[in-house]
């Protein structure tokens, strides 16, 4: 059998001085499709370990070594490999003495001990085979949660993200993610995850502004059958679901103050009861939080409660908006596209470079999310292989009313409202001069800074 842990044949020993009795063991597995070598004392096979087979069958009495001897040292020098001792005397105490010691399975040998051990090496080669399959599966996990596949941009900004994320990972510590809606907060608590210590456990998102207010305390803290009317089974909350790995409890400044008093109480004791029950059950569950709301004005004015915002605080990262990224909206652009027409198996498209000018020059209320609609929309649009702007679905006029939103350099208000204007006359670069009393080569240097 192919062994998919590296593309060999699985690799079975056998270790028996009886030379006729050895041959069929060697048919049997042979014609299952293992690769089989046969040797006939215990120095040999020994010295031949480094070859690190499989499964190893180990006759119990040799003509130089006992079997409980090999086994020992094959215990030293390989330790992952499947033991399956074959004796012609059944002897129970033995037996348990060489399961204790690392042995796989121990079988008489008997008419039908060939048809015995093909079905334990069956059966050890696919749970090797699912071990290797999860450990493929860890992998590919790790490699998609990375952060730079995760989360696209090369931006100074989001660089920043990556570095405060890589913090995060090194330790247990509670995070709060705050940033505008639709920035990515649930991707970055999800890249922190899968890149830490607790990635082979559970990691349990809730929007708790989606919950009704009468259940928040119920999906959260699960409940007992018959704590309340309609609760008709037993239900473990998402502390529980969470045990071992991460909590993400997006938009938490949503909660009331009465439901916050009972989560501090559960992380600070690390334990809960269910609704309704008296059983205590132990929790390892590292928080991670996220809003778009200021939660340490909340706080503040006693809208949110000050010691479970010092509690929660722990590790602060912004995820900055969409507008503050620069050519990153580009690179998230293309992205997008190219996504979209791989998944609905259409031709590729590129960006117009006027396209990408108004990509550049728009205020995202949206973020992220607002982008994807976009950028998904012009594909269905457009009937050839490149997006112009009249493709991209964007309120512009609005654009304007928002250019002074946010804080930036006065060559970034400079360059996006020579943006605007080129996009409200058709890339018009003289038009565009005159209106503004600039001359072209100022706009041409601009341009050239959005490239």
């Amino acid at each position: 059998m192919t062994n998919s842990k590296n593309n060999i044949q699985y690799k079975v020993f056998i270790v028996e001085d009886n030379i006729l009795y050895a041959r069929i063991l060697k048919k049997q597995l042979t014609d299952d499709n293992y690769q089989v070598k046969v040797f006939h004392n215990g120095t040999d096979f020994i010295n031949c370990l480094d070859e690190k087979p499989d499964v190893i069958t180990l006759d119990y009495t040799l003509p130089d070594m006992t079997g409980q001897d090999v086994l020992e040292k094959i215990q030293q020098k390989l330790p992952g490999a499947h033991v399956i001792v074959i004796s012609a005397q059944e002897d129970i105490d033995t037996a348990i003495n060489l399961m204790k010691n690392g042995a796989y399975d121990y079988i008489m040998k008997a008419p039908d001990t060939r048809e015995k051990l093909s079905n334990i090496i069956k059966n050890i080669y696919k749970t090797d085979q699912l071990a290797t399959e999860n450990l493929l599966l860890r992998d590919a996990v790790k490699k998609k949660y990375n952060f730079r596949n995760l989360i696209k941009g090369n931006s100074r900004e989001i660089d920043h993200v990556f570095d405060l994320m890589d913090k995060a990972i090194q330790t247990n510590i509670s995070v709060s993610i705050s940033g505008e809606t639709g920035t990515g907060k649930e991707l970055v608590a999800k890249g922190i995850h899968y890149n830490s210590r607790r990635s082979n456990k559970p990691f349990i998102a809730v929007n708790v502004s989606a919950i009704p207010e009468g259940l928040v305390e119920s999906e959260l803290f699960g409940h007992e059958k018959g704590a309340f009317t309609g609760a008709d089974f037993k239900k473990s909350g998402k502390f529980e679901q969470a045990n071992g790995g991460t909590l993400f409890l997006d938009e938490i400044a949503d909660l009331n103050l009465n439901t916050q008093a009972k989560i501090l109480r559960v992380i600070q004791e690390r334990e809960l009861i269910r609704l309704g029950g008296s059983e205590t059950i132990s929790l390892d569950v590292r928080i991670i939080i996220a809003t778009h709301k200021n939660i340490a004005a909340l706080a503040a004015d006693g809208k949110f409660r000050q010691d479970l915002y010092y509690r929660l605080l722990g590790l602060p990262i912004e995820v900055p908006p969409l507008r503050q990224r620069g050519n990153d909206i580009i690179l998230l652009a293309k992205f997008f596209v190219d996504e979209f027409c791989k998944e609905n198996e259409m031709e590729q498209k590129t960006l117009s470079s006027e396209a990408k000018q108004v990509l550049l020059s728009y205020h995202y209320p949206g973020n992220i999310r607002e982008l994807k609609a976009v950028m998904e929309l012009a594909c269905v649009m457009t009937t050839r292989d490149t997006i112009k702007p009249s493709h991209l679905n964007m309120n512009v006029e609005e654009n304007i009313q928002n250019l002074l939103a946010t804080e930036k350099l006065l060559d970034e208000y400079n360059r996006e409202i020579v943006l605007y204007f080129l996009n409200k006359y058709n890339q018009n670069v003289r038009l565009v001069a005159s209106k503004l009393g600039i001359g072209k080569s100022t706009i041409y240097r601009m341009l050239q800074k959005t490239e």
